[in-house]
């Protein structure tokens, strides 16, 4: 018997892709990484999980989960692989509002978590560009993070509970929904951001958080980057640390955004140096009920607020959204960082993290050592600045390896002057081996190994991604 047929016999040939059926999973979003896999399968559910990787491991072929496939670092490429997409495992398996949470399977699109938490008037707090297509598998898989880090914490920090199918077949059954549990290693740790190197994760309890009943959202011009720092901190003690989201968008983006969505406009007629996309979330009704007036005290708050530091010169200039759609606006202008950042090509696209006080030692650095690097366009970068993660973006001349291995060891020099890490939230994949070999500490190294080798002794989850082989010695 081949693969293909065991595989037909166990999930029905309508659930086993090959040939051009193939695409849409073999093509990762960024186009960098078109691979070749044996066949998609679709598994229904944790047992047809169970028995793909079992196949796979008799027939000797790698196993590759892919589930929204919205990643940006190469985590769901192969050639001669088994890809094992997670669509189908779409249920979720119950949502608890007295306990807050739901139990929910790998291909669940984050949306979709979004929606039914919401019906109970709960909220799943991961937010970011792709909700629409990102699924729970994946975002576990890779730690993602988003716009709401700085109040809710990264995927980790939502996640209680994990159910895994491990190299051999074995269904690991973590799906525990208790806050504290001291019996022994934490094991659902491990799973979370390794990529389907460890194992393929099926389902999970995750956290939710009562929904906000009222948002208030303003667009802010400050002078210099440093004063962003001062600013949260204000913000989050006149709010009594409500502020979900704190994003930065320096002027560079703001020229790129009127090029790429000239419909979406710009917040200042004339451009600053650095905006600020801030929002406040609240659930108590004395913030949230509108007054007589039409007001909402949480909005009211922000507006004052925000006319204090404007008084002290800490601001330049202001606009506080006074309606729904005056919001979407300007989160529509954040969330068009992806569109802006591969519009142009070529492009080194990074992912880092800085100590919060350090982002504009970063730029100022950074924008001096690609001043030697012969650039088609301007730079970009946008920023959860709440939580120190960057995404800088460079548009060198020259597309060859050369160049960009030379650009990315700049940036990381830069990172690590820093104390910052060269990943934040996008995951490793393959686009990031290199630097983990560069930088990543050697005992860490050999402690991720040892874990692989002792997990997937034969390599055959999702091989080659997350940690780089161990070098062989200097002869």
């Amino acid at each position: 018997m081949t693969l293909i047929s065991d595989l037909s016999d166990l999930l029905g040939p309508a659930h086993v892709l090959t040939g051009s059926d193939m695409d849409r999973h073999a093509q990762d979003w960024t186009g960098t990484y078109p691979g070749q896999p044996v066949a998609v399968v679709r598994p229904f559910d944790t047992a047809q999980v169970a028995g793909c990787v079992q196949l796979a491991a008799r027939h000797g072929v790698p196993v590759v989960p892919v589930s929204g496939n919205t990643g940006l670092v190469g985590g769901t490429y192969t050639t001669g692989g088994l890809m094992i997409s997670l669509e189908r495992m779409n249920r979720i398996r119950d949502l608890n509002h007295g306990t807050r949470t739901a139990v929910v399977e790998a291909g669940v699109i984050l949306s979709a978590l979004h929606d039914a938490a919401a019906e109970q008037g709960l909220y799943f707090p991961l937010w970011f560009g792709a909700r629409g297509s990102a699924m729970i598998g994946g975002v576990l898989s890779t730690n993602a993070g988003g716009s709401n880090v700085l109040r809710y914490g990264s995927t980790r920090s939502l996640c209680l509970g994990l159910e895994v199918v491990l190299a051999d077949g074995r269904v690991l059954n973590l799906m525990s929904a208790l806050h504290k549990d001291n019996s022994g290693y934490a094991l659902r740790d491990l799973f979370i951001g390794a990529e389907g190197t460890l194992g393929i994760i099926t389902a999970a309890v995750m956290k939710l958080v009562p929904a906000p009943r009222a948002h208030a959202t303003a667009t802010l011009a400050l002078r210099a980057l440093p004063d962003a720092t001062v600013l949260l901190n204000r913000l989050q003690e006149a709010s009594g640390g409500l502020v979900e989201a704190f994003e930065f968008m320096p002027a560079s983006y703001s020229r790129r955004l009127a090029q790429v969505r000239p419909d979406l406009g710009l917040p200042f007629a004339d451009v600053p140096e650095v905006t600020i996309l801030t929002e406040l979330g609240a659930t108590a009704p004395a913030l949230c009920e509108v007054q007589a007036d039409g007001s909402v005290p949480l909005t009211d708050l922000l507006e004052t607020t925000v006319a204090g530091l404007m008084e002290e010169g800490l601001i330049l200039d202001a606009i506080v959204a006074q309606s729904e759609a005056q919001r979407r606006v300007m989160w529509a202008r954040r969330e068009a960082a992806a569109e802006i950042t591969f519009a142009k090509r070529p492009f080194v696209d990074t992912d880092i993290a800085v100590p919060l006080d350090r982002a504009a030692d970063f730029l100022t650095a950074i924008h001096a050592r690609l001043e030697g690097v012969d650039q088609a366009h301007e730079p970009v970068c946008v920023a959860h600045l709440g939580d120190g993660n960057l995404h800088f973006t460079a548009f060198p001349v020259d597309g060859s390896k050369a160049t960009y291995d030379r650009v990315i060891t700049m940036i990381e020099d830069v990172v690590a002057d820093l104390g910052g890490s060269f990943s934040a939230e996008h995951g490793v994949g393959l686009s990031k081996l290199p630097s983990m070999a560069r930088r990543k500490d050697s005992v860490a190294l050999d402690v991720m190994r040892a874990v692989k080798a002792a997990l997937d002794p034969t390599g055959l989850m999702n091989p080659g991604k997350v940690v780089p082989a161990k070098r062989p010695p200097e002869s």
